[in-house]
């Protein structure tokens, strides 16, 4: 058996990531999952094209995954910190950065690392 490359470990790491995170949110459904590999694909391309942001994939697949659950479904995920106001979602940070995380930005709280939001809706943590 081969060993896995550094690419292929990033790109299994930033799904089961984000998928983890779909999944304590009960949003794992067949047709988001394809979001998710849909992104991966594309992100594929991008760090083949760019070795040294890698780092980066994760939080990329995580904004990509919530644009497109907002054009199809909305707001991804909800902010589970806030109690009173409009619903909203919380943002992924850094933008383009490593260690990408959750936050919410009316509250100005870090809630979750990407994979791990689970714990901050009240489930079990996903890491």
């Amino acid at each position: 058996m081969d060993p896995i490359s550094p690419l292929e470990q990033t790109l299994h790491t930033a799904r089961a990531l984000v998928l983890a995170d779909l999944a304590s949110a009960d949003v794992a459904a067949a047709d988001v999952v394809t979001l998710v590999e849909d992104s991966v694909v594309q992100r594929r391309w991008w760090a083949e094209q760019w070795p040294d942001g890698r780092a980066y994939v994760a939080g990329l697949v995580a904004q990509d995954v919530q644009d497109a659950l907002l054009e199809r479904y909305g707001r991804w995920p909800l902010c589970p910190v806030c109690g009173s106001g409009d619903p909203h979602a919380l943002e992924v940070e850094p933008e383009l950065g490593p260690d990408p995380h959750w936050v919410c930005h009316q509250a100005g709280v870090k809630v979750a690392s990407v994979g791990s939001l689970g714990a901050a809706l009240g489930g079990g943590s996903s890491s």
